[in-house]
């Protein structure tokens, strides 16, 4: 069994020597390779495929193209983590628009690199000695220098023989012979055996051999760099003719963020509020991005999509072996040979044609912004810092100040994206804001007060309309004229959407909300024999604002809880209607109070027993309009049946409570005339009180049974009464 080591082996030291004609090894594997492969393909070198587009999706994916040329047949070698690789191979499009062929695809596999090495025509999968490897390449032509120089021939076998020590000096005792390996070369002048440690360095003369070497020393280097897999990507052609190519492909990206800043003009003073009257805000929007990869973007084109593709992940990168059942091989038994008349056997084939020409594509040239000069020609130039008194900024600089956008909003398909009118540059593991959006918006100052979440005072806000492009979620500073006012957050908004923020608290303004509720019996009547009472309940919401501010009046939005099954009685229409919201506009001048009163209705239908109900509750109900003379009249119908039943009852209980007291007095006469002389005149005396107490029993048990009948009389037809009595 061999054992594995970290230390170098003697492989590693006399490979380095032996590969002079392919320059095996020089410092990488990997780069021996990558040469030893071009050379086997005829290739030349790797083709530069810069990015030079990006598009960056909110569902944390990104799009990325390369565009390069290419003569004759040429690969492009691209470098990618190892957890990007599985994204790749579902992704990759590969195009040569100017009429040449893709040729394969290739990567290191994910394989066990045991597995892997053993794959090659030179297995060094553990670790061999030189010796290992010349037992494994019997038969291979072999170049070694050795004491004797140079010796050429095939490798016949190793064997293992004694050596004696090397000569002692100063008279010492000579070494105990130790063992050591031997090659043994069939060389031209006969076979020689050649101890191996005298082997200064070897060739071998196969170059296909040698090339299977190096792949698989690369093979260890790129097991090594577990974080990065390259991906090779071949394109054949004329030799003399350049070719426009595009390598396009998906891979994990963080999502891009979006931050914006909310300009509000100065507010007039004294104004009365105006729901209709809006003002011109200036919106500014910024994206932040990060470049995760272990590339810079240099000058590439940039876009930021709204959309979030479906995109999920799927292990392509790593090999799946199934077991497949062992079948032995058909076996009949040997025949004795036959021979028949000839005849003719037709046969024939078809041959499908290949072809297809190459699909031609025109590419759009990125168009490159000429940065313009700062000031015009003859313009003077501004006055030193020090010449200048800096003052603060006021509302108007503030106002009409936006940073230049950079981007340019647009849709693809039924994305909504934003493309970087210029070029961007962003290092490797670097994160940058740009700004991809200035734009005026028509707004409204308002005050929104929602008594649940803040009860004494509003929040500062405004109502903004989105016109033209998409806004995707993120916070806002909003900026009142020269001062910082606050932060708000806006969800995804679309075109012509109307959006509410707030963004501070409106502590010149108080607010309060009282609630009270009743409830009103619109209707009595009888439904399959029940007592349906159909009733209003009114819930009354007055809200009471006043606004301590002398200079500045206000236009409050009152934010009401809405509910199913509730309707709005006042007022009439609300301004606005949310899912869970009703929203009520209050003119609030400067120095005032107001007022605004919400009324909201729920129907209810209540049912109740017919004869449980009290008789004169619903008798005065009746006087009250509320049910008609014929539900009383049924009600009174039912009542007296109930009044008989609970007579019969009432009897029945009667009867039964003075049976009960005779069986008591029976016990207690027969526990005394156990006691007595059944002669004496005590003992007639009790026996004569027993049979007039037996026909006391038997007259109440008559009674009961009747008094039973009566009642179940009474009860079947209250029952047959009740039934579907439908009274109004």
């Amino acid at each position: 069994m061999r054992t594995r080591t970290n230390r170098p082996s003697r492989l590693f030291f006399a490979l380095v020597l032996a590969s002079a004609p392919a320059a095996l090894l020089l410092a990488s594997g990997r780069a021996v390779a990558a040469d030893e492969a071009r050379a086997a393909l005829k290739q030349g070198p790797d083709a530069d495929l810069p990015i030079r587009t990006i598009v960056l999706y909110r569902s944390g994916v990104g799009y990325f193209e390369r565009q390069g040329t290419v003569q004759g047949d040429q690969r492009a070698s691209l470098k990618f983590e190892t957890r990007q690789v599985n994204d790749i191979l579902k992704s990759m499009v590969l195009l040569d628009l100017d009429g040449g062929k893709i040729g394969a695809v290739t990567y290191g596999s994910k394989e066990p690199l045991d597995r892997r090495l053993a794959s090659f025509g030179v297995d060094i999968s553990g670790a061999p000695s030189i010796a290992d490897l010349f037992r494994q390449l019997r038969g291979a032509k072999i170049s070694a220098t050795g004491p004797d120089g140079v010796i050429e021939g095939t490798i016949l076998g190793v064997e293992t023989r004694p050596v004696a020590p090397p000569q002692t000096t100063g008279g010492g005792q000579p070494g105990q012979p130790f063992m050591d390996s031997f090659v043994t070369i069939v060389a031209p002048t006969g076979v020689k055996a050649v101890r191996i440690a005298q082997i200064s360095s070897f060739n071998f003369a196969d170059a296909e051999l040698n090339n299977e070497l190096a792949k698989a020393l690369a093979a260890i280097a790129e097991q090594r760099a577990e974080n990065t897999k390259a991906v090779d990507v071949a394109f054949n052609g004329d030799a003399g003719k350049a070719r426009r190519v595009v390598v396009a492909y998906i891979h994990e990206m963080p999502v891009w963020k979006t931050s914006y800043r909310l300009v509000l003009p100065d507010e007039t003073k004294g104004a009365a509020p105006d729901a209709k009257k809006k003002s011109t805000m200036t919106l500014q929007g910024w994206a932040i991005v990060e470049n995760t990869t272990d590339q810079d973007w240099k000058d590439v084109r940039l876009s930021l999509a709204s959309g979030r593709p479906v995109s999920f992940t799927m292990d392509l990168y790593q090999p799946l072996f199934t077991t497949r059942p062992d079948v032995p091989v058909p076996f009949l038994a040997g025949v004795a040979p036959r021979v028949y008349e000839s005849a003719a056997n037709l046969q024939s084939m078809a041959v499908i044609p290949q072809g297809g020409a190459a699909r031609e594509s025109a590419r759009n040239e990125l168009a490159m912004r000429k940065s313009k000069e700062r000031f015009a020609d003859g313009e003077a130039a501004p006055a030193a810092a020090s010449d200048q008194a800096w003052t603060p900024l006021s509302s108007d600089d503030f106002t009409s100040y936006a940073a230049q956008s950079q981007a340019s909003a647009g849709e693809a398909g039924e994305t909504f994206m934003y493309t970087l009118d210029v070029p961007v540059t962003l290092e490797r593991q670097r994160s940058a804001m740009l700004p991809i959006l200035t734009t005026p918006v028509e707004g409204q100052r308002v005050s929104i007060y929602n008594a649940a979440a803040f009860a004494k005072h509003p929040m500062r806000g405004v109502k903004i309309t989105n016109a033209d492009t998409h806004l995707m979620p993120g916070p806002i500073s909003v900026y009142d004229g020269a001062a910082y006012a606050g932060d708000a957050q806006i969800p995804h908004t679309s075109r012509a959407q109307e959006r509410l923020l707030s963004y501070a608290v409106d502590l010149d303004v108080l607010g309060e909300m009282e609630s009270a509720g009743a409830e009103t019996i619109n209707k009595i009547k009888i439904v399959d024999g029940l007592l349906h009472f159909e009733s209003k309940y009114r819930t009354t919401a007055t809200y009471k604002l006043t606004n301590n501010d002398a200079a500045r009046s206000r236009l409050v939005l009152i934010e009401h809880p809405r509910s199913d099954g509730w309707d709005l009685i006042e007022p009439k229409e609300p301004a606005e209607t949310t899912e869970n919201l009703y929203r009520f506009q209050l003119p609030l001048d400067a120095g005032k109070s107001a007022s605004l009163k919400v009324v909201q209705e729920q129907g209810r239908v209540q049912q109740y027993t017919l004869i449980d109900y009290d008789l004169n509750t619903l008798l005065a109900y009746s006087k009250q309009g509320k049910a008609s003379p014929a539900v009383a009249d049924a009600m009174k119908k039912a009542a007296a049946i109930n009044a008989r039943i609970r007579e019969q009852s009432r009897r029945i209980d009667d009867l039964e409570s003075r049976r009960h007291e005779i069986a008591g007095e029976q016990d207690r006469i027969r526990s005394n005339m156990n006691s007595l002389d059944r002669n004496s005149d005590l003992y007639r005396r009790y026996t004569s009180k027993l049979n007039e107490q037996e026909t006391q029993v038997e007259g109440l048990l008559s009674q009961r049974d009747e008094a039973q009948t009566a009642r179940l009389a009474a009860e079947k037809e209250l029952r047959d009464y009740l039934r579907d009595l439908d009274v109004e």
